[in-house]
């Protein structure tokens, strides 16, 4: 590498000094410039009091280990002895459970005091028939349950609240503000009043087409499966939505909008994580690349602040490691002290993160393998559009975590963005 190249990457002199000095960095205002400039959330016309809400509560851990066991006919006792034997609490599973009860309760009493009809109901009482009865949507739980809430809802016009019921245990980036579980009522005093604005997150969609495909989902949500019992659950939908249609093959010439969006990511690999991940890609109707890697993640804004952040983000370590190369190949003073790394790394850390409202596709190939067969031209960057065409074995297509398809050797997806697919959520 040459000195001049090594000068653009550790990008010295000046923009060192503003580093030590705490202003930003020419070096993350670059980083930076690949993002939009994010967009101002709207102001409501007047105050939102909704009619009709409809709660949608999680299932916590404990009552998903009491229906597991109640189902194979064990007792409590039974369960406490089952649960100390993995070397899980029955005491605090109960306790956090009581916790996500009494917020649950909180809101559904706040909201009958302002004369608001409510509708509770579980995760696996959650459909489309709830959504079109509903005003507003309040997801009680963490960011599983509002990616959940989320994806059975296709109007842009359904406004979906998401209150954090266990602050103490999830990170409910996606929710209100921590202080507004225990003090709900000011937030609904807020909404009325017009004290708030509206955020629209774009959402990506999914159209399939080809072979090796079966376009109904499987729910991954609630459900612990091991990799066979994944595969025969795929193979299930598949026979069913055979007799179902009439058809004697997983054939689609045309291409088929799949009844999903995504709020945080889209990720496309083989099932088996240990084996590698072989596929096309072209990007924004760019040249096919082949593609061998541990498997593709595509996310929104929303999703740039998580699991796209961690499969990205660079450690001090690494930073560091970097930094002493750099000092030694150019003979350049740069400061290696700790808290400039820690500066460095958290400047380039941020700049992963985009608005949700941004009209565009962040993609990132996961560890890709470069011979002279397979490439990587670009191991991430954001786009308009993503097509991906698979050569896998026995691989997924999975929704937010919790939907799953099949997308194996023949299956040909477009991955894309509409304003039709916006859902507005709320800030406060």
């Amino acid at each position: 590498m040459t000195r001049r190249s090594l000068l653009n990457v550790f990008c010295a002199g000046n923009r060192t000094v503003d580093l030590l000095c705490g202003r930003t960095s020419s070096f993350a205002c670059r980083l930076r410039s690949s993002q939009t400039t994010r967009c101002a959330a709207s102001r409501p016309v007047s105050g939102f009091k909704p009619a009709k809400v409809a709660v949608v509560a999680k299932t916590t851990r404990y009552e998903f280990e009491q229906q597991r066991y109640r189902f194979a006919g064990l007792s409590e006792v039974d369960l406490k002895q089952l649960l100390a034997m993995k070397g899980s609490s029955y005491s605090g599973l109960l306790e956090r459970h009581n916790i996500h009860t009494r917020n649950v309760d909180h809101i559904v009493k706040s909201l009958e005091k302002e004369g608001i009809e409510v509708r509770v109901v579980r995760r696996g009482e959650y459909n489309e028939e709830v959504v079109r009865w509903a005003d507003a949507i309040i997801s009680a739980g963490g960011d599983g349950t509002m990616l959940l809430v989320a994806s059975k809802v296709f109007s842009k016009d359904k406004p979906i609240i998401g209150v954090n019921t266990d602050p103490e245990r999830s990170e409910g980036h996606l929710c209100l503000p921590v202080r507004y579980t225990h003090a709900f009522p000011e937030a609904l005093e807020r909404l009325q009043r017009g004290e708030f604005r509206w955020q629209w997150r774009q959402r990506i969609r999914l159209h399939l087409e080809g072979t090796g495909i079966n376009p109904t989902p499987l729910d991954l949500h609630e459900q612990q499966l091991s990799l066979e019992q994944h595969n025969q659950a795929h193979r299930i939908t598949t026979l069913e939505g055979r007799r179902e249609n009439g058809t004697r093959a997983e054939s689609f010439s045309e291409q088929n909008l799949l009844s999903v969006r995504s709020l945080n990511e889209i990720f496309i690999g083989e099932s088996l994580s240990s084996r590698a991940s072989y596929y096309e890609i072209s990007v924004d109707d760019g040249p096919w690349e082949k593609q061998k890697s541990s498997g593709l993640s595509i996310c929104t804004g929303t999703g740039s602040k998580a699991w796209s952040y961690n499969i990205n983000k660079l450690v001090e370590q690494a930073v560091e490691d970097l930094l002493k190369i750099g000092k030694l190949q150019t003979g350049l003073d740069i400061p290696l002290d700790k808290g400039f790394i820690e500066r460095v790394t958290e400047e380039y850390n941020q700049s992963l993160e985009f608005s949700p409202e941004d009209q565009r596709l962040f993609f990132s190939v996961r560890e890709p393998i470069v011979n002279r067969v397979f490439s990587s031209i670009r191991q991430r960057g954001f786009a308009k559009k993503v097509c991906v065409r698979s050569r896998c074995w026995d691989a997924c297509m999975v929704v937010d975590g919790g939907t799953s398809f099949e997308f194996n050797d023949g299956a040909f997806a477009t991955i894309s963005m509409s304003e039709e697919d916006r859902l507005r959520t709320v800030l406060l």
